[in-house]
């Protein structure tokens, strides 16, 4: 008895059913393209994006791109996209079902794929009836990541702008104590700046003699200046610190502001989706091609094992 698998045999029972295995084939490949049309397979257009993350700030170990992802794939975005595209009754969910929102999640993340590329960029592909409504869906996901980094750039940046806002009015107050400190001693005491006050004093005390002489405007003058001049020497210096203090802290402050102000975009889009003249799903002479195959293999097997059945029945 030849082996099962024997070629030979194999051969002999192609050319033996050739005609069948033809038309098998032939038949198999016409209901491919017939059930691959347009009347039974919805055709999906596809919309799709490559854009790299740009001026954001790091919340974690998480790279920037990694960052863009998670938002981009985040329940929050998903509900505005189902809400802006009114997506249930886009994708002909009925709301009375019991697992709709399972479905509508399904639904959407089988057509909505936001996936890192080779080079870190990051691909947002969608697919859709409609070829426009998926160039808009690609563009609105784009949006909305822009929408959301920078609400989360103001909240942290107003947090920030809130706290330099609070150490510059600390600051003023304090160098406005520190001033009327030193307004009060120069009023009450006449001391206002130590070094020309005390070659002021030396000065009297030689044009009256050295002494025996002087009035008693310079005694005064002598006696304030040597009890509050050390303190006025400390409350200048104090000042001239607190001030370069204020006006880093200011440029800081600025800064920060500026950005809280700012209306900036969070993504450089290196390739921007467009609306498709072609569907990319189903392709027709890919199923016709497998559906051909998948008959040919199968009526060769079937008339392999009804000739062996034959052969031993002899």
């Amino acid at each position: 008895m030849s082996n099962y698998f024997d070629n030979t045999a194999m051969v002999q029972v192609i050319n033996k059913w050739k005609w069948h295995i033809v038309t098998i084939t032939v038949i198999a490949a016409i209901l491919g393209a017939i059930f691959s049309s347009a009347r039974f397979i919805t055709p999906m257009y596809k919309s799709e994006a490559v854009l790299y993350p740009g001026n954001v700030a790091a919340y974690s170990d998480e790279t920037f791109t990694e960052q863009m992802l998670q938002i981009m794939q985040s329940n929050e975005i998903m509900d505005s996209m189902v809400e802006k595209f009114d997506l249930m009754k886009h994708y002909n969910i009925d709301k009375s079902y019991k697992y709709w929102k399972t479905a509508l999640v399904s639904e959407y993340r089988e057509n909505v794929r936001i996936s890192r590329t080779p080079y870190d960029a990051v691909l947002v592909k969608v697919l859709d009836k409609d070829p426009e409504t998926a160039c808009a869906m690609v563009n609105e996901i784009i949006r909305l990541y822009n929408v959301k980094v920078g609400t989360m750039h103001k909240i942290k940046r107003a947090e920030t702008v809130e706290m330099y806002k609070r150490q510059l009015q600390e600051k003023q107050m304090f160098i406005d104590s520190l001033k009327s400190h030193m307004a009060e001693i120069s009023t009450n005491y006449g001391v206002m700046e130590y070094e020309s006050q005390s070659r002021e004093v030396t000065r009297g005390y030689l044009n009256n003699g050295g002494g025996s002489k002087k009035n008693d405007d310079v005694t005064e003058m002598k006696s304030n200046v040597q009890k509050y001049g050390p303190e006025i020497i400390a409350l200048t210096q104090l000042i001239e610190s607190e001030s370069m203090a204020y006006s880093q802290v200011k440029l800081d402050y600025e800064q920060e502001l500026r950005f809280y102000n700012a209306n900036m975009t969070f993504s450089n889009v290196i390739s921007a989706p467009y609306v498709a003249d072609k569907k990319s799903f189903p392709v027709r002479w890919v199923v016709v091609a497998l559906c051909a195959m998948a008959a040919c293999v199968l009526s060769i097997l079937v008339a392999y094992v009804l000739e062996h059945k034959n052969n031993k029945a002899e």
